[in-house]
């Protein structure tokens, strides 16, 4: 294996951290800003559009760049971000920071994707993405957690200085190690947007758009759903996340391998009917149990919880590229892109949950949306199906 792969992957670990990490920290900031927990998580909300929306923009406009060089300012906004959000004096500034390492994370991920491809020989391209993207499943299990547990010692705005400075540390090791000369290709938002077009997408697309609105509705407030909900101090909250990466590790290669021997779709079918499941349970537990049972009952639900959620996204990519198999990067950027813009409607509800109810009701309202993803699964399935012509 390249070495080089292994820097890339400490880039996507570093961003990814940054993204995970924030959900832990929304009481602390809601406090210092003397705002609301909900309003907070607007700062998820806006993290999420931002990568959503312009990522394919910045990639389109930057794809016939020199990869080094993206990869290298993508890195340098990132953590300027960082230390901005850091030293700022005020939610608003905030907010702008996490825009800018919104759109710096989205055109790093994409990049370094692409990166990765072009060190490799074209045997080894899948395994070298995979590489990659496994920074940010290390991102989940490990990164967040320790960025929570350093909130717990120098405060939210510590964290934001120590991701700023893996940041940098990424940023150097790869200006050293990383070729010149590497260049992409621009693919134009029309052939993006027709990808989207084709029969049986955007289906799909939905599918991701309702899977990520339930598991964020819950995910965005863990931190109220464990601490109002479950009794648990904020002490607990980086071993919440921990449970729940270990979860996650397990379900992104338990998903993968399912997808390939039980078929995707199916994979994706259980995925969303488990999921529904355990964000109800999220629910009942504060309900029904009392809160010295409860607390560590949700602690413990995080890791089936994280199984369950992320066996769902290689096998939502396994059936989209299947569908599409020529235009592979085309329909996975669709599909990311998907994915972040359920990430901040998931945010968005959850808010509002919060605004109306209480941390005991996101399981039960975040439930819905899965429900719905598998409706729209079966119903594309069904017709699918060929229609049997009657005998004459």
């Amino acid at each position: 294996m390249d070495k080089r792969l292994i820097w890339l992957a400490l880039g996507s670990f570093t961003i990814s951290t940054e993204g995970f990490v924030i959900s832990s920290l929304l009481p602390d900031i809601a406090k210092d800003a003397a705002i609301s927990v909900p309003l907070a998580g607007t700062l998820i909300t806006a993290f999420a559009l931002a990568y959503a929306i312009g990522t394919p923009i910045l990639a389109t406009l930057t794809g016939e760049w020199d990869r080094r060089r993206v990869i290298l300012w993508t890195l340098v906004f990132f953590v300027l971000g960082n230390v901005a959000a850091a030293l700022s004096s005020s939610f608003e500034l905030l907010l702008v920071a996490r825009i800018v390492m919104a759109l710096s994370s989205g055109l790093f991920a994409a990049t370094a994707q692409g990166t990765a491809v072009a060190l490799v020989d074209d045997h080894h391209r899948a395994r070298a993405i995979a590489v990659v993207v496994g920074g940010t499943t290390v991102a989940v299990a490990v990164g967040a957690p320790l960025g929570a547990l350093v909130a717990t010692v120098a405060g939210w705005r510590g964290t934001f200085f120590a991701i700023a400075g893996l940041g940098a540390l990424a940023g150097a090791i790869l200006w050293y190690r990383l070729p010149r000369g590497i260049v992409g290709t621009r693919l134009p938002l029309r052939m993006r947007l027709a990808a989207a077009l084709r029969p049986g997408v955007m289906p799909i697309l939905v599918t991701t758009i309702l899977a990520l609105i339930g598991a964020f509705t819950v995910f965005a407030f863990v931190a109220p759903l464990a601490i109002e909900g479950g009794g648990l101090s904020p002490i607990a909250l980086p071993g919440m996340l921990l449970a729940f990466g270990v979860g996650a590790v397990i379900g992104n290669i338990g998903g993968g391998q399912a997808a390939d021997r039980f078929g995707a779709t199916r994979t994706v079918c259980w995925s969303l009917a488990l999921s529904a499941a355990m964000l109800v349970t999220f629910s009942l537990i504060p309900i029904l149990l009392p809160r010295e049972i409860a607390g560590p009952a949700l602690m413990a639900m995080m890791v089936p919880g994280g199984i369950v959620g992320w066996a769902f996204p290689p096998a939502q990519a396994s059936r989209i590229i299947k569908l599409a198999p020529d235009a592979a990067p085309i329909v996975l950027s669709l599909n990311a892109s998907a994915l972040y813009l359920g990430v901040a409607l998931g945010a968005v509800v959850g808010a509002a949950v919060l605004r109306y109810g209480a941390p005991a009701d996101l399981g039960v309202v975040a439930a819905a949306f899965p429900i719905i993803g598998l409706g729209v699964v079966l119903a594309g399935h069904l017709a699918a199906r060929p229609v049997a012509m009657p005998a004459e």
